[in-house]
């Protein structure tokens, strides 16, 4: 028994470590090196795009948790992100280009899996096939799967934020902290701003150049999470001030107040000699995106090692097409796992590929369908939610607790709220899932 993985993304990295851990042989096709999508650099599996933050830490936190339902269905890329982090207060990032190395060096290493180069045009919807070729599934593949689910994709936009040098960063007018003094101290490089000079930035960046767009891609939506930061504060002088650039949680020890709004800089790499804006994804010109910025002091002149991007992104109308398991309604040997299923965020595409691959390997080794994992797990929530049919008007969906079922007993405190429903997953999986299946 052999199954299809293709794309050696996040989810699919996970799919074909999962299904080896469960002594199932997998081809794994990934068309990089041979060619690359418009925002792929590295060659290497696994690749972060947008940012390289996973999110919040903390078991009590919707991100926490689901990271550590993926540990405990054995997870690979979870493991290898804490092996590889960068200090970023109570998020886990990572020094993105390691921790794709590492990724690409155990699934190759892996002795049940077969890396196969070079693109797949069409699926055979009578073979085993998880099919994690991610937001940018381009070419005859892209042809042959909308044929294949019987529905139009949706399509959105995404955008990358841009990177710059630590050492071009103005230190007189930036300053290292964490919001509420989480993590080491120098986890985060603030940049402040008083009223006037965020007031200025403001009126400079929703009048700034935009990059085109293509015709035929007009009026797509832009996914919130994903938000360009010109779009966003076009919405108001205050939003990006309520938003990315929010000061809450800071203290300026130059004036030992908290400033109007901050900018925030996370480190890209362990050796910190790049640093990323955070929440500043945009679709300006390169110029502009070098203008703009630099009216934030500590940026007047930043040295950029990327600028942002913004890039097509599309995902499947998954309540019509597919089941709880991932699986296809139509063709129950086929799912889907990653961003175009639905699913929205690094660790959440990872996550839906250990389910897909869980299930899978249920049907593929048993020929037995596997019961879902419960919405009180953030896991099967992200599931229920792909598959719900009830929901018409289908966006992509993150971890969050909005989506599990609440407690029998309300609980004011959010916190405390947050841990109780934490640990109720974490008892159903201790009560449900043996450890050999770990």
């Amino acid at each position: 028994m052999t199954v299809k993985v293709i794309g050696a993304g996040l989810a699919g990295c996970e799919a074909a470590h999962i299904l080896s851990k469960k002594g199932i042989k997998v081809e794994l096709h990934e068309m990089k090196p041979q060619s690359y999508s418009p925002a792929h650099k590295l060659p290497t599996f696994a690749e972060l795009v947008c940012s390289n933050s996973l999110k919040a830490e903390r078991f009590g936190s919707a991100a926490g948790l689901l990271k550590w339902e993926m540990e405990y269905l054995g997870s690979l890329t979870v493991p290898l992100a804490k092996k590889n982090a960068v200090p970023a207060g109570g998020a886990l990032a990572v020094d993105r280009v390691l921790f794709s190395k590492q990724v690409t060096e155990a699934i190759k290493s892996d002795p049940n899996i077969t890396v196969v180069t070079g693109e797949v045009e069409n699926i055979d919807p009578d073979e085993y096939t998880i099919i994690a070729t991610g937001p940018l599934t381009s070419g005859r593949l892209a042809d042959s799967l909308k044929a294949l689910c019987g529905e139009e994709y949706l399509s959105f936009y995404d955008a990358a934020a841009p990177i710059v040098t630590a050492d071009s960063i103005d230190m007189e007018h930036a300053f290292f902290a964490s919001r509420y003094d989480k993590g080491d101290g120098d986890d985060y490089i603030n940049c402040p701003l008083n009223k006037e000079e965020y007031e200025a930035f403001v009126s400079a960046l929703v009048s700034a150049e935009r990059a085109l767009l293509h015709e035929n891609d007009m009026g797509l939506k832009v996914y919130e999470g994903c938000m360009p930061i010109e779009v966003l504060a076009s919405r108001g002088t205050d939003a990006i001030r309520f938003g990315p650039m929010k000061p809450v949680g800071l203290k300026d020890p130059k004036t030992g107040h908290r400033p109007w709004a901050v900018l925030q800089l996370r480190k890209e790499t362990k050796q910190a000699e790049m640093y990323n804006l955070v929440g500043f994804q945009t679709n300006l010109k390169f110029g502009e995106q070098k203008r703009v910025f630099g009216m934030i002091p500590a940026l007047s002149h930043a040295e950029y090692v990327r600028y942002g991007v913004m890039h097509r992104n599309s995902f499947i109308d998954s309540p019509r097409v597919l089941n709880s398991d991932f699986s296809m309604k139509k063709h129950p040997k086929v799912c889907f796992a990653g961003q175009i299923s639905g699913v929205e965020g690094y660790m959440e595409s990872a996550a839906s590929g250990i389910a897909a691959a869980f299930f899978m390997a249920g049907a593929a080794i048993n020929g037995e369908q596997l019961p879902p994992f419960p919405d009180i797990t953030m896991i099967g929530a992200l599931s229920r939610y792909i598959s719900d049919g009830s929901v018409k008007d289908f966006q992509p969906m993150g971890a969050n607790f909005g989506i599990l079922p609440p407690l029998p007993t309300a609980i004011r405190d959010k916190k405390e709220r947050y841990n109780l429903l934490a640990e109720r997953s974490a008892k159903w999986f201790s009560d449900n899932i043996r450890s050999e299946e770990k």
